[in-house]
């Protein structure tokens, strides 16, 4: 519905429910007057022409144009990784033939894919007509991470294929049925191959920021950690490297633990290292961690779910102990796309979850019995914020 300044403005008559305009409704009236404008077509071909508006009108076309691209874009960027063309070109350039015959396209196919990669960054194209990585394309060799999401991607891409069927909750997605993992491996030792690509899946995620995390937040005063939906270990396998003495205890569903018990025998971490099988809210979280990490956890649940969450965590750790909570998160500035579009839909595919922001999460964390919430700024907030927050004694928090 309209704002009612909005309605006025546009000569509809005033709608049940309207207020009566805000202190601000000129607001709403440039905004409405400057809608009108804009979208009439003489206006557009004319601010293409003028010199002042030049530059932002064709700006504003190519913005336009890229979204109803972007599909293509990130479908020509699955095609790289699926043909594992950036590997290829990891040693240096190769012509255009050599590629195809290693790649299995035809030529003309293959120079299709490589134009394309160029158009958009991910290669360069040398003088004498031979492709080599470009930036971005050498950023992805040294972040197999990376890789493994866009893989995965392919799962949410038939999803959104009628993005209005998935708004409207019209039958289950292929994402969901990709997360189930947690009803079929709960509590049964023989599930473990159900959930090896979700196991892989969230280490490739804790991987590619799990140094952004120690580095703004160093484990060195900390005598034990507990990850709560850790995986297969990624998260505190990398703590490990960076303190040693720190003893390691991961809890995640029963196949996955278990999984995880295997990552820290190859890792030589066995003797630090202790897992536990289970399921929040239903089992409650192991103590004998001074800290506790729910990294990229938080934000695949519902509140309900994150309340039972933070209230296990609180009960698990001592008085004074410490709740670290890492993930994206929604108002950071030059990632609202991030969080309101790709993780609006992604979660909404998926079933579950919402990205907070971390004014929200405070809120929840104070509301289970947690005090001094501060965020420390990490490296790329784009892919992950932290908030530190403290265990108070549960006579403080009545």
């Amino acid at each position: 519905m309209a704002t009612p300044s909005v309605t006025a403005a546009a000569g509809v008559d005033k709608l049940p429910g309207d207020v009566a305009p805000s202190k601000d409704s000129w607001r709403a009236r440039w905004r409405a007057f400057r809608t009108r404008t804009i979208a009439r077509p003489g206006f557009q071909r004319w601010a293409a022409g003028f010199p002042l508006t030049r530059k932002i009108a064709r700006a504003n076309t190519r913005a336009l144009f890229d979204l109803c691209a972007g599909f293509v874009y990130s479908q020509t960027l699955f095609a790289c990784v699926r043909l594992d063309l950036f590997r290829l070109l990891a040693d240096g350039p190769l012509a255009p033939e050599a590629l195809a015959a290693r790649v299995g396209l035809a030529p003309d196919r293959a120079l299709r894919l490589l134009k394309a990669a160029a158009a958009l960054d991910l290669l360069a194209r040398l003088p004498d007509g031979r492709f080599t990585l470009a930036d971005l394309g050498a950023a992805l060799i040294g972040n197999p991470s990376v890789s493994a999401m866009i893989e995965h991607h392919a799962l949410l891409y038939a999803d959104l294929a009628d993005p209005v069927a998935l708004l409207r909750g019209e039958g289950p997605t292929n994402l969901s049925g990709y997360w189930a993992y947690a009803e079929a491996a709960r509590g049964d030792p023989a599930s473990a191959e159900s959930v090896a690509a979700y196991g892989e899946l969230m280490g490739a995620s804790q991987a590619l920021i799990a140094g952004d995390i120690l580095d703004a937040y160093p484990l060195r005063g900390h005598r034990r950690i507990l990850d709560v939906g850790g995986g297969e270990g990624a998260f505190l396998r990398e703590a490990a490297r960076h303190t040693p003495g720190l003893g390691l205890m991961l809890f995640d569903l029963p196949a996955v633990a278990a999984r995880a018990a295997t990552r820290f025998a190859e890792a030589d971490l066995s003797a630090r290292a202790k897992t536990f099988g289970g399921a929040f809210p239903d089992d409650p979280l192991p103590r004998g961690a001074d800290l506790v990490t729910l990294v990229r956890v938080v934000h695949d649940h519902d509140d309900a779910k994150v309340r039972a969450l933070l209230r296990a965590a609180h009960a698990a750790l001592p008085t004074g102990g410490t709740l670290l909570i890492a993930e994206p998160m929604a108002g950071t500035p030059g990632a609202e796309a991030m969080a309101d579009a790709y993780f609006g839909f992604y979660l909404l595919a998926m079933g579950t979850g919402r990205c907070r922001t971390a004014a929200e999460l405070t809120e929840l964390l104070t509301e289970a019995g947690f005090g001094g919430v501060r965020e420390i700024q990490t490296r790329r907030p784009l892919l992950t914020r932290l908030l530190v927050s403290t265990r108070l004694d549960t006579r403080e928090c009545k």
